[in-house]
């Protein structure tokens, strides 16, 4: 039930906002005059907000449960896309779009990690693996959606839908939740014993974070022009494309399957590989080889995604997990924020080379994930 209502909640919260501007960027800029380009900043400065807010969310999550901070984070949604949908200039837009960032920072699934840390203490890597299965499926939702209400009533209207469905459906999910640090299996207090994570092993792990998550972000973005460039027509980019999302869901399985079985250091080396293999892949094959690209990044991005939930659970115990992850996860916000403009202008620059940026930042986080030693 946990589970359930916490992914639920989440799927909203992707939903709403990191999926948004596919969908609604242009004709949000049009009705001002601007180009789509300035929307994009505006989400660029919402991650850099949400990055800034994490740690702080991460800690009263520790301290309190995550419970209030969740429901928090709706009441903040749905003011941000309140005040999109009432935007009379430019710089409101910007405003509306600030008040997401401060929502992401405290409603997307670092906030969810560390309230199910706080719930089942250091057996939370089978929710964690949970609630991603089921807001794996944000973008699922989320853009048909957003692209339904666009085109009944205006974009306008889509945010402020998206601001009901806070309030209505996500706001009391949230509320089911347990209340303070109520933990189902052990107390989190006792999960960790040793001495604490050293700087060293913060370090790797923020790097291989901050490094994964551009190059996901990179793909999202520029796809179907990569594969493009290999050589696939417009029809198979696309096709290859809709692969990923799949792939992604079923990675996920494998990992609250079979892959659960070992520590989540292994699995996330090995979803590290999956990109810089694609990426050769694609060099050595051209076009017909964007569904083998399409399908090994997805699943290698679903289980990274897992893992930065549960590799620093297991690598550090559940004892400031909230605040530990926030901090963990600053850098990969503020990465994810650039990695559209980086990998747009290499690949502009330099066509199909531009792979071997993303490959060269696969395979370093890979050496870090390597250096890092289970504890």
């Amino acid at each position: 039930m946990i589970v359930a209502a916490l992914g639920s909640s989440l799927t909203v919260s992707w939903a709403s906002s990191y999926y948004i501007p596919a969908v609604l960027a242009v004709p949000m800029a049009h009705s001002f005059g601007l180009s789509p380009v300035w929307v994009f900043g505006a989400f660029s400065m919402a991650m850099v907000v949400s990055a800034l807010v994490g740690p702080w969310a991460g800690a009263r999550i520790d301290g309190f449960g995550g419970r209030g901070i969740l429901m928090l984070s709706n009441v903040v949604f749905a003011a941000g896309l309140g005040l999109l949908a009432i935007a009379p200039t430019p710089a409101i837009l910007f405003a509306g779009w600030a008040i997401i960032g401060l929502g992401m920072g405290i409603g997307l699934y670092e906030a969810g990690f560390a309230t199910l840390a706080g719930i089942y203490g250091k057996d939370a890597r089978g929710p964690i693996t949970g609630i991603t299965l089921i807001a794996g499926f944000a973008s699922t939702v989320g853009w048909p959606l957003s692209g339904v209400m666009l085109a009944t009533w205006g974009w306008r209207e889509a945010c402020l839908g998206w601001a009901l469905i806070h309030l209505c459906i996500a706001l009391p999910l949230n509320a089911s939740l347990p209340k303070g640090t109520k933990t189902i299996a052990k107390p989190v207090a006792t999960v960790q014993d040793g001495p604490p994570p050293s700087r060293r092993a913060l370090i790797l792990l923020a790097f291989v974070f901050a490094a994964t998550w551009f190059n996901s972000t990179a793909m999202a973005a520029h796809l179907p022009g990569l594969l493009q460039e290999a050589g696939a027509s417009t029809a198979m980019a696309i096709a290859a494309g809709a692969l990923i999302g799949p792939a992604q869901v079923a990675a996920r399985v494998l990992e609250f399957g079979l892959l659960r079985r070992f520590h989540p250091l292994v699995s996330t080396r090995v979803a590290a590989a999956a990109h810089p293999v694609a990426a050769v892949a694609l060099v050595t094959f051209g076009g017909p080889a964007a569904y083998v690209f399409a399908v090994l990044h997805g699943a290698g991005n679903g289980i990274l995604t897992i893992a930065k939930g549960t590799l620093p659970l297991a690598l550090f115990g559940a004892a400031g997990y909230g605040q530990r992850i926030g901090w963990l996860n600053a850098p990969a916000r503020i990465l994810q924020a650039a990695a559209p403009l980086i990998f747009g202008a290499a690949l502009t620059a330099w066509g199909l080379s531009a792979i071997w940026l993303t490959a060269g930042i696969g395979l370093a986080a890979m050496a870090a994930l390597l250096m890092l030693k289970r504890e």
